[in-house]
Order: structure tokens, then C-alpha cells, then sequence
């Protein structure tokens, strides 16, 4: 199956959901949520990530994850990860107790394409303190994509993880967790990379960006919305609508894409010292916002 046949399919089966221009999303990818090991990239960014999200629920916007939001390659189970992060996962209850978290699939959660297995761990969990399970995340769906439909324009933004351009890291998947298990996980404490990882290797970066670049230009220039290569894209009005969102790894720093009054806009948030010397998290426009019309075909 060719990059085209799977991004294809996961167009028409995805998940549509209205939205205007009263409509607020924040677009967030590539979290890679681990058990607070030397091995868990997301670790170093979680306050950040989750002053971050914090924000956005009291602002009233809903929350699509575009896949790698848990890192279930390096890590067995979900339990792990829930346990080390479990303030982010019941900020994220709150969006989905309100129908405002969507979620998609990536190549490091690709278990998640299976309801069973989703309903099983992710449903509920064990609270010591009361010695029960306890609701987490029931009836949630994962999906393999999204399209986001303006209502009055029927504009449409398709959003996925990204890695069905990527015919490794989609087909075999299970052998890369396995080899990110057994070999890579102990070698990225050390610091040496995987490098069958688009993120970490820039010339399988540069090829999955652009099997997705022609992708999009064969669909009437589709707005593309996509995690997977950690990389930041966002393109001027006219070009080929391919954006990405970036990552929550980054050094430092986490990027994400804003959706607000019909608008689309890349943001960072980071820490900052102030002229005082205390520290504190801030948000910073990188691109935009411009207008989503701006990039509509005829």
C-alpha cells in the first residue's frame, strides 16, 4: 500500500467535526508521554505542556491530539505513564468530559486503532487512595484522522499523525517498537539517536514531507495538518497548504498550532526569566494568525 492509498483512507474515514469562526482549537502532536525515566523526552517540558493546556481549557478551546501522544514503544504499558503524569491525564479528563478532546493515532500509540485495547486502559484506573477503579477517559475514540468542516464555507482541514507517508514506521511499526525496546531506549539515555526516526534523521524528514506535499497538491491543495517529524511547518497563502505542528520535545520549549475567529496561527510556549530573575512559561506567536480562507482553492 503506497503513502497515497493510506493517506486516502484515512481522509475518508476520518472523523468529521463541525466548526466556525467561533470555533476554538489548539492543535498539540508528538507529546511522547513516558514514565518519568532518563528516557522520557517529555518529562523535561511537562510543566510547560501543562501550564499550556491548562490555558486553553479555561479559554473554552477543544483539544485535538494528532498522534504520539503516549510513548507505548519505549514503555509497556499505559499505567506507567498515567502514574508519572497523571495531573496532565486528569486536565485532559476535564476536556473530554466536556466533548472537547479528539484524538488520533500515531506510530508510537498505534495500539490505540483498536477500541478493545482502548477501552481496556484507558477507560479506568486504580485509585490506591480509595481502593476502586475510577472513570478516566470512557467511550473516548481514537481516530485515524480528523477533518475539521467550516460550517458556512465548507472549507475543510485534514489532520493525522503524519506517518502514512512514512511506509516504515506505518507498515512495520512493531518491529521498530521492538528495536526502540530492546536497543534504542537504553542507547538514547547515552544520547546516540534513533535513526530510523524521521525527527532525528533529516533526510527521511525531508522524504515523508514530501510524499505529503504531493499528496495534498493531487487533492486540490486540502489544508494538511500533521505531527510525526516533529518539525514546525507553516506555509505563506498560495503555497502547497502543508502545516505542521511541530512537537512537545523540543529543547526547552513545546509548538503548537491555534485555530481562533477563522484564523491559524504557530505558537511556542516556553520559560522565560524575567527582568527579576523568577522564571515563568509564556506563549509566543512563531506564524500567522492568517486567515484560513487565505488558503482556500476555488
Amino acid at each position: 500500500m503506497s503513502s497515497k492509498s493510506r493517506l486516502d483512507r484515512a481522509y475518508k474515514n476520518a472523523k468529521r467535526i463541525p466548526f466556525d469562526d467561533a470555533s476554538k482549537f489548539i492543535l498539540f502532536s508528538d507529546c511522547h508521554r513516558g514514565d518519568n525515566s532518563f528516557a522520557d523526552d517529555f518529562a523535561n517540558n511537562r510543566n510547560i505542556y501543562f501550564h499550556a493546556l491548562k490555558h486553553y481549557y479555561t479559554e473554552g478551546f477543544s483539544y485535538c491530539e494528532l498522534g504520539d501522544g503516549d510513548e507505548l514503544w519505549e514503555n509497556l504499558s499505559f499505567e506507567s505513564i498515567l502514574h508519572a503524569h497523571k495531573n496532565v491525564y486528569l486536565l485532559m479528563k476535564q476536556f473530554h468530559d466536556e466533548s472537547r478532546l479528539h484524538m488520533i493515532w500515531g506510530n508510537h500509540d498505534m495500539v490505540y486503532r483498536h477500541p478493545d485495547y482502548v477501552d481496556k486502559y484507558l477507560s479506568t484506573y486504580f485509585d490506591p487512595k480509595i481502593g476502586e477503579d475510577v472513570e478516566l477517559f470512557c467511550d473516548i475514540k481514537y481516530h485515524e484522522g480528523i477533518v475539521l468542516e467550516h460550517t458556512k464555507t465548507r472549507q475543510e482541514l485534514f489532520l493525522c499523525h503524519g506517518h502514512q507517508a512514512d511506509w516504515w514506521n506505518y507498515l512495520f511499526w512493531k518491529w521498530s517498537r521492538f528495536m526502540v525496546r530492546i536497543l534504542w531506549k537504553p542507547l538514547n539515555v547515552m544520547g546516540i539517536a534513533d535513526p530510523t526516526s524521521p525527527a532525528k534523521n533529516y533526510k527521511e524528514l525531508i522524504k515523508v514531507e514530501r510524499r505529503t506535499k504531493k499528496w495534498i497538491t493531487e487533492n486540490d491543495n486540502l489544508i494538511t495538518v500533521t505531527g510525526h517529524t516533529h518539525r514546525p511547518r507553516f506555509p505563506e497563502p498560495g503555497d502547497i497548504a502543508y502545516f505542521n505542528d511541530g512537537s512537545c520535545v523540543h529543547p526547552r520549549s513545546i509548538t503548537g498550532l491555534e485555530i481562533e475567529a477563522g484564523k491559524i496561527a504557530l505558537i511556542k510556549w516556553q520559560i522565560v526569566t524575567t527582568e527579576d530573575g523568577t522564571l515563568k512559561i509564556d506563549r509566543f506567536l512563531l506564524e500567522g494568525p492568517t486567515a484560513l480562507m487565505d488558503y482556500k482553492t476555488e
